[in-house]
């Protein structure tokens, strides 16, 4: 089980970390960009795993991912039944709920804000440093524990991209699989209740943070 957990965590740090990184820019073109039309079709396309069958997403990943695939073919031996393709996967899976939260908080930022930047010089990544991240710090830390915490209930992706191979893509949701699957429940709750206990408290201090920063803010 500490494998499977030190895996479940590091694949939910490291597709955080990108998810952000990735995140940031395509939000703000989302927010902020000229071409109307075109943000629709990508708020669409953004929005896709939140509706989209998890199998269906994993399906197509791993063609993709598979050493003949489309991305696949340009690595070794492929990269499905690896660790570096739960990470694509896990990062495709939960980009709604990084980029949405931070799309939201871009559109409030005042234009007035921006163009008093551009007028004093700042540059891109000045201006995301000293205007935008304060501006939209919340979202950030939001977005962050959205993604973290989706990324740790992953299953139908995993399972589909990652197999299950102990220390490499075993996840605690493909171990509690099959526990259940051996009908050894009483490991199945352990490891259940694990993931339902830490899943409850980030979202606690999650929600108990942004009441604190609304009512300091009143």
């Amino acid at each position: 089980m500490l494998e499977a957990l030190w895996v479940t965590f590091k694949l939910a740090a490291v597709s955080t970390v990108i998810l952000l990184l990735l995140s940031t820019p395509l939000a703000w073109w989302l927010a902020r960009g000229r071409a109307r039309h075109l943000r629709t079709v990508g708020e669409a396309v953004v929005a896709l795993p939140l509706i989209l069958p998890p199998t269906v997403l994993g399906f197509y990943l791993l063609i993709l991912l598979s050493p003949t695939g489309f991305i696949g073919q340009f690595t070794e031996g492929g990269l499905a039944f690896r660790f570096s393709g739960l990470v694509i996967g896990s990062v495709i899976y939960s980009l709604p709920f990084v980029v949405q939260p931070l799309s939201a908080s871009f559109a409030q930022i005042d234009s007035r804000l921006l163009q008093l930047g551009s007028s004093q010089g700042l540059g891109r990544l000045q201006m995301l440093r000293q205007l935008i991240f304060p501006a939209s710090k919340h979202a950030f830390i939001t977005a962050g524990v959205l993604g973290f915490a989706h990324t740790i209930g992953e299953f139908g992706v995993v399972l589909m991209i990652g197999g299950n191979i102990p220390g490499e893509t075993q996840v605690l949701s493909i171990l509690l699989f099959d526990e259940v699957e051996t009908l050894n429940f009483a490991r199945a709750h352990r490891i259940a209740g694990s993931l339902l206990v830490a899943s409850f408290i980030l979202l606690l201090l999650l929600y108990g943070w942004q009441r604190r920063s609304r009512h300091v803010a009143t």
